[in-house]
């Protein structure tokens, strides 16, 4: 399909999505939620993508919703249901992410607000510029946050935490947010679009199966005993010890070389 709101990139093993409304701070409206679900769905079926990279055009990476959405307004007279826009755009996002056959990156270029600061969360490495910041607004307007904020924020950072910046809604500087567990590092900003482009090649020659099997097992261990997840990372290692990238890593170490892995 035609992208309006968002870029869709791939070259050889790294695909992009680049947020592309620049001018509302890549605030998501209900066609440009449509467009990444699409670009998500094409990295999902596209055999020859190893990694993906989610930024934003611009000066932020995503303000979150767009309040002046037509979905956000009334209509007869009768408040707009706002779950509803949730459960049907945002919910399943997060679930495409968190379950994709490839590794996610998002690369935090400036201000990642609400849903946007959730959809960066839910990729599995994020890194983030020297001046951006994250933002929890959503008290700001007598609301509750979504898209998994909750979720994401009292995991890695604790419940006193989450909740003050839930309420509170006063930014967290790129530093702190690394500082805190939040994200996984912070990038110079004159460095920052050659260090995620480094990152994505690294990431894009690895065992991609292997790293989409250790995000699974790292969700997985909060819900699990010690002796449950004992069990899980055996059943794990048993598939991906008949896999091809094992046997050509053991066959790397042995030579001394570096491996050469295909992703299966």
């Amino acid at each position: 399909m035609e992208f309006r709101f968002i870029d869709l990139d791939i070259q050889g093993a790294v695909a992009r999505i680049n947020f592309n409304r620049p001018g509302k701070l890549n605030s998501l409206n209900n066609a440009m939620m449509l467009e990444i679900h699409h670009a998500v769905d094409a990295v999902q079926s596209n055999a020859d993508v190893r990694v993906l990279v989610l930024t934003g055009n611009g000066r932020a990476f995503c303000a979150g919703q767009d309040l002046a959405d037509p979905a956000m307004q009334a209509a007869d007279g009768k408040p707009p249901d706002i779950g509803h826009l949730v459960e049907r755009l945002y919910k399943p996002l997060v679930m495409k992410l968190q379950n994709l056959r490839v590794p996610t990156i998002a690369a935090v270029n400036g201000l990642a607000a609400g849903a946007g600061a959730s959809i960066a969360l839910a990729c599995d490495i994020v890194l983030a510029s020297q001046s951006a910041y994250f933002l929890q607004a959503f008290s700001k307007i007598g609301l509750t946050p979504d898209t998994g904020s909750t979720w994401f924020l009292s995991h890695r950072v604790g419940t006193a935490r989450a909740i003050g910046l839930a309420m509170l809604a006063d930014k967290l500087p790129a530093d702190k947010a690394a500082q805190w567990g939040l994200i996984w590092d912070v990038l110079d900003d004159d460095q920052f679009q050659a260090g995620i482009d480094a990152t994505a090649q690294r990431v894009a020659t690895m065992a991609t199966k292997a790293l989409v099997r250790t995000r699974f097992l790292m969700h997985a261990a909060d819900s699990h005993t010690l002796e449950q997840q004992l069990s899980v990372e055996a059943s794990t290692i048993r598939e991906l010890g008949w896999s091809r990238d094992y046997r050509e890593g053991v066959r790397a170490f042995s030579e001394k070389r570096p491996p050469r892995f295909s992703g299966d």
